[in-house]
Protein backbone atom coordinates (compact mmCIF):
# COMPACT_ATOMS: atom_id res chain seq x y z
CA UNK A 1 0.00 0.00 0.00
CA UNK A 2 1.22 3.47 -0.73
CA UNK A 3 0.18 7.04 0.23
CA UNK A 4 -1.65 10.10 -1.92
CA UNK A 5 0.59 13.25 -2.10
CA UNK A 6 -1.80 14.37 1.22
CA UNK A 7 -0.55 11.63 2.96
CA UNK A 8 -3.99 8.82 2.77
CA UNK A 9 -4.34 5.55 1.63
CA UNK A 10 -3.82 4.49 -1.62
CA UNK A 11 -4.15 0.99 -3.03
CA UNK A 12 -4.50 1.13 -6.99
CA UNK A 13 -6.43 -1.86 -8.75
CA UNK A 14 -5.89 -2.36 -12.52
CA UNK A 15 -9.34 -2.51 -13.84
CA UNK A 16 -8.71 -3.12 -17.32
CA UNK A 17 -8.49 -6.90 -17.07
CA UNK A 18 -10.44 -7.55 -14.30
CA UNK A 19 -11.93 -11.02 -14.13
CA UNK A 20 -15.76 -11.77 -14.22
CA UNK A 21 -15.77 -13.05 -10.79
CA UNK A 22 -14.25 -9.56 -9.46
CA UNK A 23 -10.91 -8.74 -7.24
CA UNK A 24 -10.96 -9.72 -3.58
CA UNK A 25 -9.09 -6.71 -2.01
CA UNK A 26 -8.14 -6.70 1.74
CA UNK A 27 -6.66 -3.24 3.14
CA UNK A 28 -4.93 -3.02 6.74
CA UNK A 29 -3.29 0.11 7.54
CA UNK A 30 -0.12 0.06 9.56
CA UNK A 31 0.67 2.14 12.44
CA UNK A 32 2.36 5.20 9.49
CA UNK A 33 -0.93 5.08 7.65
CA UNK A 34 -2.99 4.88 10.29
CA UNK A 35 -1.01 7.82 11.77
CA UNK A 36 -1.52 9.87 8.80
CA UNK A 37 -4.98 9.25 8.57
CA UNK A 38 -5.46 10.63 12.10
CA UNK A 39 -3.35 13.96 10.82
CA UNK A 40 -5.50 14.22 8.11
CA UNK A 41 -9.51 13.52 9.40
CA UNK A 42 -7.96 15.42 12.58
CA UNK A 43 -8.96 12.97 15.12
CA UNK A 44 -6.85 11.88 18.60
CA UNK A 45 -6.38 8.56 16.86
CA UNK A 46 -7.01 5.87 14.29
CA UNK A 47 -6.71 2.25 16.50
CA UNK A 48 -7.20 0.50 13.87
CA UNK A 49 -8.68 0.66 10.11
CA UNK A 50 -9.91 -2.44 7.86
CA UNK A 51 -11.07 -2.80 4.24
CA UNK A 52 -12.62 -5.73 2.95
CA UNK A 53 -13.45 -5.20 -0.60
CA UNK A 54 -14.92 -6.52 -3.87
CA UNK A 55 -14.21 -5.02 -6.75
CA UNK A 56 -15.76 -6.54 -9.62
CA UNK A 57 -16.74 -5.76 -13.36
CA UNK A 58 -20.29 -3.35 -14.05
CA UNK A 59 -22.35 -3.32 -17.28
CA UNK A 60 -19.83 -3.12 -20.04
CA UNK A 61 -17.01 -1.06 -18.77
CA UNK A 62 -17.77 -0.06 -15.32
CA UNK A 63 -16.45 -1.53 -12.05
CA UNK A 64 -18.42 -2.14 -8.89
CA UNK A 65 -16.84 -2.05 -5.46
CA UNK A 66 -19.00 -3.42 -2.31
CA UNK A 67 -17.62 -4.55 0.98
CA UNK A 68 -16.92 -3.35 4.45
CA UNK A 69 -14.84 -0.57 6.32
CA UNK A 70 -13.86 -1.31 9.72
CA UNK A 71 -12.16 0.96 12.49
CA UNK A 72 -11.15 2.09 15.48
CA UNK A 73 -10.80 5.36 16.40
CA UNK A 74 -10.67 8.01 19.40
CA UNK A 75 -12.44 11.67 18.84
CA UNK A 76 -12.82 14.53 21.44
CA UNK A 77 -15.95 15.17 22.85
CA UNK A 78 -17.25 18.49 21.76
CA UNK A 79 -17.82 19.75 25.32
CA UNK A 80 -16.00 18.11 27.57
CA UNK A 81 -12.61 17.53 25.30
CA UNK A 82 -12.72 14.35 26.52
CA UNK A 83 -11.48 11.53 24.46
CA UNK A 84 -14.43 9.04 22.97
CA UNK A 85 -13.43 5.73 21.26
CA UNK A 86 -15.54 5.45 18.29
CA UNK A 87 -16.23 2.04 16.36
CA UNK A 88 -16.93 2.38 12.71
CA UNK A 89 -18.56 -0.34 10.33
CA UNK A 90 -19.63 0.49 7.18
CA UNK A 91 -20.55 -0.64 4.41
CA UNK A 92 -19.32 -0.23 0.34
CA UNK A 93 -21.48 -0.03 -2.76
CA UNK A 94 -20.88 1.82 -5.06
CA UNK A 95 -20.28 2.60 -9.00
CA UNK A 96 -17.40 3.79 -11.43
CA UNK A 97 -17.35 3.98 -15.10
CA UNK A 98 -14.78 5.47 -17.35
CA UNK A 99 -14.94 9.60 -17.93
CA UNK A 100 -16.30 9.11 -21.40
CA UNK A 101 -18.97 6.51 -20.94
CA UNK A 102 -22.46 7.24 -21.38
CA UNK A 103 -23.14 5.83 -17.91
CA UNK A 104 -21.34 8.92 -16.12
CA UNK A 105 -23.90 11.60 -17.64
CA UNK A 106 -26.63 13.22 -15.76
CA UNK A 107 -30.44 11.71 -16.89
CA UNK A 108 -32.01 14.55 -19.08
CA UNK A 109 -36.47 14.27 -19.43
CA UNK A 110 -37.75 14.77 -22.83
CA UNK A 111 -37.50 19.13 -22.16
CA UNK A 112 -34.00 18.77 -21.87
CA UNK A 113 -34.15 19.38 -17.96
CA UNK A 114 -32.14 17.19 -15.15
CA UNK A 115 -34.20 14.22 -13.86
CA UNK A 116 -32.60 13.73 -9.64
CA UNK A 117 -34.12 11.29 -7.71
CA UNK A 118 -33.39 11.18 -3.87
CA UNK A 119 -35.08 7.39 -3.65
CA UNK A 120 -33.17 7.19 -7.16
CA UNK A 121 -29.40 4.93 -7.58
CA UNK A 122 -26.62 7.03 -7.52
CA UNK A 123 -25.04 8.03 -10.72
CA UNK A 124 -21.56 6.25 -11.12
CA UNK A 125 -18.33 8.11 -10.39
CA UNK A 126 -16.02 8.52 -13.26
CA UNK A 127 -12.29 7.61 -13.19
CA UNK A 128 -9.47 8.10 -15.80
CA UNK A 129 -6.68 5.38 -17.01
CA UNK A 130 -6.31 1.48 -16.40
CA UNK A 131 -6.27 2.08 -12.20
CA UNK A 132 -9.03 2.49 -9.43
CA UNK A 133 -7.97 3.53 -6.22
CA UNK A 134 -9.79 1.31 -3.75
CA UNK A 135 -8.10 2.64 -0.27
CA UNK A 136 -8.93 6.20 -1.62
CA UNK A 137 -12.92 4.82 -1.78
CA UNK A 138 -12.38 2.88 1.70
CA UNK A 139 -11.08 6.26 3.08
CA UNK A 140 -13.58 7.79 1.44
CA UNK A 141 -16.13 5.96 2.85
CA UNK A 142 -14.69 5.90 6.13
CA UNK A 143 -14.57 9.75 6.34
CA UNK A 144 -18.00 10.13 5.99
CA UNK A 145 -18.82 7.18 8.69
CA UNK A 146 -17.06 9.57 11.43
CA UNK A 147 -19.22 11.78 13.87
CA UNK A 148 -18.24 15.27 12.65
CA UNK A 149 -19.90 16.04 16.62
CA UNK A 150 -18.85 13.42 18.91
CA UNK A 151 -20.39 13.89 22.22
CA UNK A 152 -19.78 11.90 25.40
CA UNK A 153 -22.91 9.36 26.18
CA UNK A 154 -24.72 11.58 29.01
CA UNK A 155 -22.61 14.94 28.16
CA UNK A 156 -25.62 17.56 27.15
CA UNK A 157 -24.42 20.70 24.79
CA UNK A 158 -23.68 23.67 27.76
CA UNK A 159 -25.62 27.19 27.45
CA UNK A 160 -23.01 29.83 25.32
CA UNK A 161 -21.56 32.04 27.91
CA UNK A 162 -21.86 36.15 27.46
CA UNK A 163 -18.88 37.74 28.53
CA UNK A 164 -18.85 41.49 28.91
CA UNK A 165 -15.57 42.66 27.43
CA UNK A 166 -15.28 45.87 29.60
CA UNK A 167 -15.07 44.03 32.81
CA UNK A 168 -11.87 41.51 34.02
CA UNK A 169 -14.53 40.31 36.99
CA UNK A 170 -16.06 36.45 36.69
CA UNK A 171 -19.11 37.76 38.11
CA UNK A 172 -19.99 38.96 34.77
CA UNK A 173 -19.73 35.73 33.20
CA UNK A 174 -23.53 33.96 32.95
CA UNK A 175 -25.47 31.88 30.62
CA UNK A 176 -27.28 34.09 27.87
CA UNK A 177 -30.73 33.95 27.80
CA UNK A 178 -32.14 33.11 25.08
CA UNK A 179 -35.57 35.18 25.43
CA UNK A 180 -33.50 38.15 26.66
CA UNK A 181 -34.15 40.09 23.17
CA UNK A 182 -37.83 39.40 23.20
CA UNK A 183 -38.27 41.25 26.40
CA UNK A 184 -38.70 45.13 25.34
CA UNK A 185 -40.61 43.83 22.11
CA UNK A 186 -44.53 44.63 22.56
CA UNK A 187 -47.22 43.29 19.94
CA UNK A 188 -49.44 45.72 18.59
CA UNK A 189 -52.63 45.27 18.01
Amino acid sequence: MSRNSDGTLSYQVSVQRLPQKGLNVKIEADKKERDAMRDFHELEDVKSFKADLQVVPWKKDGIRVRGKVQAEIVQACVVTLEPIETTIDTDIDTLFVPENSRLARLPLDENGELIISADGPDIPETFSGDKLDVGAIAEEFFELAVDPYPRKEGVEAAPPLVVDVGSDDEEDVKPANPFAALKDWKQKT
